[in-house]
């Protein structure tokens, strides 16, 4: 179905050798860059096959379909800010589940808006007591540190990530791409979580302006993370990115597809598609860069246009649903304010 992975070490010494020091040269830096190769291969796969792409019609249970999936989508928000609300638990900051996972839904918008960053960077804020939250329900029980709130903004996209990958081998071994995603696992064990999150923080804070605080606090983002497995967090992550694979799989079944694929490779490819537009530096939200992942990985086994058709559909379904959430999150915010 795709050509086999190269071998984990060459790869890493190709990306470091070749690819990083070109993207350290290109104007603005690599997010631009891959935002218009995405989403240019994207525009170019609709200009090859827009007239195959036209000749789809969706029927009414297709129709259903879709307006079953927006729901699944928008169920798969509160589950993804319930998984949150249990990455601060892990973490000891004492959750109020209700507001954490409004506030999660309310500020998940922001990470439309250029730079990618300005969800995380309200959830840091309303942490460590700066933020919009209000008073009579803020998300924990008492104000974080600065470098808590970014291990708690940072784990999330973390987990989920690694959770979403550890889906990849129930296609089977897909010449060793199976078992390659199974690795970053390991990168959740204490010994290397901990030097991982100290580095992650660093970085973030220096794109929050927030160096000089967690600078402050030096010494306490390493007690901040227990010296444990994330194993509750990880499977809250992974109930999430099934959930939202239950929206996508409402995509498939509305043009009729379930039958080109059987479900776990098609789970294995949306997870594997979904983790690249999450890490990748491309456009907010992955724009582009999910549908470009999933059309690499599956177009040599159905026709483009009809993954076309599900990736858009997806995309459309799928923001929706995040403007369904944060309408919804902010409405029950202001009528329990107003009480």
């Amino acid at each position: 179905m795709t050509e086999s992975p190269k071998p984990l070490a060459a790869l890493i010494t190709w990306i470091r050798t070749r690819v990083l020091p070109l993207a350290r040269q290109l104007p603005g830096g690599a997010r631009p860059w891959i935002s218009l190769a995405s989403i240019g291969f994207v525009i170019a796969a609709l200009l090859s096959h827009g007239r195959q792409l036209l000749q789809l019609s969706l029927d009414p249970q297709g129709w259903l379909w879709l307006l079953m999936g927006v729901g699944l989508s928008l169920l798969s928000l509160v589950v993804n800010g319930l998984a949150w609300a249990e990455v601060l638990r892990w973490l000891g900051l004492r959750p109020r589940w209700e507001a954490a996972t409004r506030l999660y839904m309310v500020t998940n918008l922001r990470k439309f808006l250029p730079g990618g960053i300005w969800h995380l960077a309200a959830r840091v804020q309303t942490l460590r007591g700066a933020g919009e939250a209000v008073a009579e329900a803020p998300p924990v029980a008492a104000p974080v540190g600065t470098a808590g709130a970014l291990l708690a903004v940072l784990l999330d996209p973390l987990l989920a990530a690694v959770a979403a990958l550890a889906l990849v081998p129930l296609a089977g071994w897909q010449n060793g791409l199976g078992l390659l995603c199974l690795l970053p696992l390991l990168l959740l064990l204490p010994r290397w979580l901990d030097p991982l999150l100290q580095r992650l923080e660093q970085q973030r804070a220096r794109q929050l302006g927030l160096e000089q605080d967690l600078d402050q606090e030096l010494g306490r983002a390493a007690a901040a993370a227990p010296g444990r497995y994330p194993w509750s967090p990880l499977l809250a992550e992974l109930a999430f990115v099934l959930v939202r694979f239950a929206g996508f799989a409402c995509c498939v079944l509305a043009f009729d597809l379930q039958g080109s694929l059987g479900w776990t490779q098609w789970l294995a490819a949306f997870a594997l598609a979904w983790t690249v537009g999450l890490v990748v530096p491309g456009a907010p939200g992955g724009l582009g860069v999910f549908e470009a992942a999933l059309l690499l990985r599956l177009s040599g086994a159905l026709p483009v246009g009809s993954l076309l058709a599900v990736a858009l559909s997806y995309r459309l379904m799928s923001t929706l649903a995040e403007l369904l959430a944060a309408s919804l999150a902010g409405l029950d915010g202001r009528l329990r304010t107003s009480q």
